[in-house]
């Protein structure tokens, strides 16, 4: 597959909007003008990459109305991709055209806008909550999602910490003693396996509970 290939069903689809079109203006793969409006510049590969991206963003410096194209491939893995990069462009403020070869048929997935975002409120919330209820900062930015030290694993933590120095205890006694007001929901729902219930609202420390206060010594201090 060559680029060149998508250039005769793209050209044929702007001159049916009215465009006189023309290929490889300056640095623009196509270039189509229609009367006094601004020029509609479409930037042509193969496939989705970070270079396409770079050419239609540079383009954005001589017109508003920046595409750009790509064949459409039949499957899943490309609609996929098309619904990612969709999204990205929605970003970047630039059009997406795709062109079906087999019969040339063009679609325009998203045409060129100002992006600004829509922001979550309750996600924003949700964040800042966990930010204050944090103790220190216990992990290092960057690193992967398994074993990071969010606010609820500290206090439970915090409710293994009162365990194992004064073993099995009822959930209130643990709650008022470690200042955690959902120690017994944390210690009942046992996500980490490290609570074990020995009579009725009554906990003890399992022997993996154990083990992770050693793995997790001092996640509660650093800073």
């Amino acid at each position: 597959m060559r680029e060149t290939e998508l250039y005769a069903p793209v050209k044929s689809f702007l001159e049916g909007q009215g465009y006189e079109v023309k290929a490889e203006i300056v640095a623009c793969d196509v270039l189509a003008c229609r009367g006094d409006e601004d020029p509609v510049i479409v930037e042509l590969k193969t496939s989705f990459s970070l270079s396409l991206f770079h050419q239609g963003i540079a383009r954005q410096s001589i017109s508003d109305d920046v595409y750009i194209a790509v064949p459409r491939i039949p499957g899943k893995r490309f609609l996929k991709a098309l619904k990612d990069n969709k999204a990205l462009c929605r970003r970047l403020g630039l059009g997406l055209i795709t062109v079906r070869l087999r019969d040339s048929l063009v679609e325009v997935h998203l045409d060129p806008a100002p992006y600004k975002p829509r922001q979550s409120k309750q996600r924003k919330g949700r964040l800042l909550r966990e930010f204050a209820r944090r103790v220190g900062d216990p992990n290092t930015g960057g690193a992967t999602r398994v074993g990071l030290i969010t606010a609820y694993r500290q206090d439970a933590l915090r409710c293994a910490q009162y365990l194992s120095a004064h073993g099995a205890s009822k959930g209130a006694v643990v709650a008022k003693a470690t200042e955690v007001v959902v120690a017994t929901r944390i210690m009942a729902a046992d996500h980490y396996g490290w609570f074990e219930r020995v009579e009725t609202g009554i906990y003890t420390l399992t022997p993996k509970g154990h083990d992770a206060l050693c793995a997790y010594q001092g996640a509660l201090e650093k800073t």
